[in-house]
């Protein structure tokens, strides 16, 4: 597949110089009004719930988790830059991608520091127990579950993203709703090239990818409808096995929007009777899970 992710996956990736950077949406410390900008951040965060920061901290955690993702690329042959600078364009994508994705924790991070809403060394510990304890993605040296778990990866993370961005804006911060939304741009992408890269999977080798697709699923990996990759319509090359694959992930839509369904209905009873807890994050102060 190499070269056709030349040609298809590597056009999802921006150049270094047409991208946005952490310091287009933080204050200039060279300035001498560094210090207004800094004031300006500290009272639109001040009225921000706490729950909204756990929500950021939270993603914010998972994109400094950063090391986690590119060590798991590197665990399958299929794509693992062998090299650390692997000229090919498996290798190209990783590095290129994960540099990208690097931005987001670093502007996160930065923001949250300058906001004073949340306790740094307690979320510095957690990312530090995080990329320690590594991740089992259930991927076992396997492109197919590779990519049908970064796919969903990506596409969480946009979504998480995305709606912290509608969050910020309702709460009035004009500054944090275009951050969320830059970062939210970037997954978008990303989810865009993995995406495809499925869809390949399926053209040259269905049988496979939609029992290893079936698999990822009874592993808990929720899936929307939109995302099915037209796994319905596959017909040739598929087994025995493949065919009851083929039946169990295309009933997941359906299953997921009767799930959803059933969970709206009772959100306002489970607002109600939800736990408080002390969370660390925000000093200590209690939140509603």
């Amino acid at each position: 597949m190499e070269g056709w992710v030349e040609e298809n996956m590597l056009i999802h990736l921006k150049p270094v110089e047409k991208s946005w950077q952490p310091q287009d949406f933080l204050p200039d410390l060279s300035s001498d009004d560094c210090f207004d900008e800094i004031s300006d951040i500290r009272a639109h965060a001040i009225d921000i719930p706490d729950d909204y920061f756990v929500c950021l901290v939270g993603g914010m955690i998972t994109e400094e988790a950063l090391p986690t993702y590119q060590t798991m690329f590197n665990t399958v042959d299929a794509v693992r830059d062998v090299t650390g600078m692997d000229p090919s364009p498996w290798g190209v994508w990783v590095r290129a991608w994960t540099a990208e994705e690097n931005r987001h924790g670093d502007l996160l991070n930065k923001y949250l520091y300058l906001c004073g809403r949340v306790d740094m060394r307690q979320i510095e510990k957690t990312t530090q127990y995080l990329i320690g304890a590594g991740m089992d993605g259930n991927i076992e040296n396997n492109p197919y579950r590779l990519f049908v778990y970064t796919s969903f990866q990506e596409k969480a993370a946009f979504t998480s993203h995305a709606n912290v961005a509608k969050h910020a804006t309702r709460y009035g911060d004009a500054r944090l709703a275009k951050m969320m939304g830059a970062i939210a741009g970037d997954e978008k992408r990303h989810e865009s090239a993995y995406a495809k890269a499925v869809e390949k999977l399926f053209e040259l080798d269905p049988d496979t990818t939609m029992r290893e697709l079936a698999d990822m699923m009874r592993a808990r990996i929720t899936m929307p409808g939109r995302m099915m990759w037209k796994v319905g319509e596959v017909a040739a090359g598929l087994s025995s096995e493949g065919r009851r694959a083929q039946d169990y992930v295309c009933g997941l839509g359906a299953r997921m929007r009767r799930m959803e369904q059933r969970a709206q209905e009772g959100a306002g009873k489970k607002a109600a009777a939800a736990p408080v807890i002390g969370c660390s994050w925000v000093f200590n102060r209690e939140v509603k899970l």
